[in-house]
């Protein structure tokens, strides 16, 4: 079961977070030697980041892939790694090992087997990531793991590519690989989220963040977001 820690404000949210992700990197290159987490986007993660990257960390032991990447030009500032470079790694310490998911490519397809097989080569096989950061959107999509799309399904890979969502597609990590993570960390914010974050508690899955494994996840949320929410 999830553990749910509720903060006044998003900021309150963030500083939070990044402690837990600190504490484990430190825990998990204690014990492995280096840590590996997948990033999602978001004003709250973007946050998080910033006070991630003021930490004193091994950071040539890290290893940073994303969880999910709109299909744009690289200098689109609606671009996931544009804003993990930004708030994180270019302020990090030297040697960190930023793993970006090739949306440039003309073959989408090619590209995530290729990303797949990247995962592979620094997190085993099958890969299993130390730590997975997720959100989730009023409707209950994580990652880009969106009601009614395909991808949903998709279970012989741990990268694809969804359709379009929002006037973009992405590619993905798929439930095999998030659910196969050490430990997940959840950062919700905002009023809007109420409902859907009340479902995820829950385990209704109508709605995708509720088919992450939640045995080893922790859930950030501000007030506005935990208002309602209702485990019974």
């Amino acid at each position: 079961m999830e553990t749910l820690k509720v903060f006044d404000i998003p900021e309150n949210v963030a500083a939070a977070a990044a402690d837990y992700i600190g504490e484990l990197a430190r825990h998990c290159i204690r014990e492995r030697g280096q840590f590996s987490i997948a990033l999602s986007g978001g004003t709250t993660p973007w946050q998080m980041l910033r006070s991630l990257s003021r930490q004193a960390h091994d950071w040539d032991r890290w290893h940073v892939f994303q969880v999910d990447e709109r299909v744009a030009p690289a200098n689109d500032e609606s671009r996931n790694l544009l804003q993990i470079r930004k708030n994180f790694t270019d302020h990090a310490g030297a040697g960190i090992h930023l793993h970006a998911m090739a949306v440039e490519t003309p073959n989408l397809d090619v590209a995530a087997d290729r990303y797949s097989s990247e995962l592979q080569d620094h997190c085993g096989r099958p890969p299993v990531l130390d730590l997975v950061q997720l959100g989730m959107g009023a409707d209950g999509h994580t990652a880009s793991l969106v009601p009614g799309d395909p991808v949903l399904d998709v279970e012989e890979t741990d990268v694809a590519i969804s359709a379009t969502y929002q006037g973009c597609r992405r590619m993905t990590l798929t439930f095999p690989a998030i659910n196969r993570a050490r430990h997940v960390a959840w950062l919700i914010t905002g009023g809007g989220k109420t409902p859907a974050l009340r479902q995820m508690l829950q385990q209704d899955t109508s709605i995708p963040a509720a088919r992450v494994n939640q045995e080893h996840a922790v859930v950030f949320a501000d007030k506005a977001a935990a208002a309602i929410t209702n485990r019974s």
